[in-house]
C-alpha cells in the first residue's frame, strides 16, 4: 500500500487541517495555524473543540466574571458618599449589567443560541501562550501558528467585558443622572469614570496574565478576601458581635468576604470528594470569628499604655 510521507510538522502547536474525509480516508493541508476553535492533537492533525468545561473552567469563569462587578461595587460605594441614598439601586444596577452580559456572552457563543459552550482541555499554562511557540524550522522564516488553544476561555473573556462595558454606558448614566440627587454633579458619574479606568486594565490582564490567572486564582481570592476583611474590619472599629448585629451594613460585608472565602477554597478542592472537600466549608468564618475575638487585645491604645505602664 502506498503511504503517503509528509514532511514533520514543527511546533508544538502548529497543525494540519483537515480538507477533505472520505470514509476513513483523510486528506491534510500543509502545516500551519489550526482554526479558532480547533487545537492539535497527539499526531498533529487540527481536531474541533467538541468538549465542554469542566467544573474549574466554570469557576475560573466566573472568577473573570466577578472581577468586575467587584470593582463597580467598590468604586460606587467610595464615591458614593455617606449621604447618598443611590448607592443600593446602583448596585443593583451593576449587578443586572454583569448578570446580563454573562447570559448574552454564552448565548453569542458556540453553539449560538444556547447556555452550553463547547471548548478545548487545557492540558498546560504554554497552551494560554501559543504565541510564544511559533517555529523557526531555518532560523530565518517563522512558521506562525498562534491559535487560541484553550478555546474558548481567552476570548471569551474579551467578549464578557465588551458586553459589560456597553451596558454600562447604556444603562449607568441615566440611572446616576435621575437618582443620584445626594451628590454634586462632578462626583455623581465618577463611579463610571472609575469603570474607564479598570476595564482596560482587566483587559490587559487577561491578555497578558490569562494563564497564571487560570491557576493562580484560588489562591488570590483567599489571599485578597482575607486582607480586605481585616483592612475593613479594622478601618470600621468593629470589636464586638452587637457591632455587627446592629450594623446591617456591616453584616453584608462580612457575609460577602464568607461568600469569597467560599468560593476560594472550592475552586482549591474542586469538590472531587464531596465527603472530604465540604467539612473545609466550615473554616470560613474562622477568620472574621479569629479577628473579632483578638481585636480588644490588639488595641493599640491598649498596648500602649500597657508599654508605659511595664517602663
Amino acid at each position: 500500500a502506498a503511504v503517503d510521507i509528509q514532511p514533520a510538522c514543527l511546533g508544538l502547536y502548529c497543525g494540519r487541517t483537515v480538507l477533505s474525509v472520505n470514509g476513513s480516508v483523510e486528506t491534510y493541508g500543509d502545516c500551519g495555524v489550526c482554526p479558532r476553535g480547533q487545537r492539535t492533537d497527539d499526531n498533529k492533525i487540527c481536531r474541533e473543540c467538541m468538549g465542554s468545561p469542566d467544573r474549574y473552567d466554570w469557576l475560573y469563569l466566573g472568577f473573570m466574571a466577578m472581577l468586575p462587578l467587584v470593582l463597580h461595587w467598590f468604586f460606587i460605594e467610595w464615591y458614593s458618599g455617606k449621604k447618598s441614598s443611590s448607592a443600593v439601586l446602583q448596585h443593583l444596577t451593576a449587578l443586572l449589567e454583569c448578570s446580563v452580559a454573562a447570559v448574552v456572552t454564552l448565548l453569542v457563543s458556540d453553539p449560538v443560541g444556547s447556555l452550553h459552550i463547547r471548548s478545548c482541555r487545557v492540558k498546560k499554562l504554554s497552551d494560554w501562550y501559543t504565541m510564544l511557540y511559533n517555529p523557526s524550522p531555518d532560523y530565518i522564516t517563522t512558521v506562525h501558528c498562534t491559535h487560541e488553544a484553550v478555546y474558548p476561555l481567552y476570548t471569551i473573556v474579551f467578549i464578557y467585558y465588551a458586553f459589560c462595558l456597553m451596558l454600562m454606558m447604556l444603562l449607568r448614566p441615566l440611572l446616576v443622572k435621575k437618582i443620584a440627587c445626594g451628590l454634586g454633579r462632578s462626583d455623581r458619574f465618577k463611579s463610571i469614570y472609575a469603570a474607564l479606568y479598570f476595564f482596560p486594565i482587566l483587559t490587559v490582564l487577561q491578555a497578558v496574565g490569562g494563564g497564571l490567572l487560570y491557576y493562580a486564582f484560588p489562591y488570590i481570592i483567599l489571599v485578597l478576601s482575607l486582607v480586605t476583611l481585616a483592612v475593613y474590619m479594622s478601618a470600621s472599629e468593629v470589636e464586638f458581635f452587637k457591632d455587627l448585629l446592629v450594623r446591617k451594613k456591616r453584616l453584608v460585608v462580612l457575609f460577602s468576604h464568607w461568600l469569597l472565602h467560599a468560593y476560594g477554597i472550592i475552586s482549591i478542592s474542586k469538590l472531587d470528594k464531596l465527603e472530604q472537600d465540604l467539612p473545609l466549608l466550615a473554616l470560613v468564618p474562622a477568620p472574621a470569628l479569629f479577628y473579632l475575638m483578638t481585636a480588644k487585645y490588639t488595641e493599640p491604645s491598649r498596648i500602649l499604655s500597657e508599654g508605659g505602664n511595664g517602663h
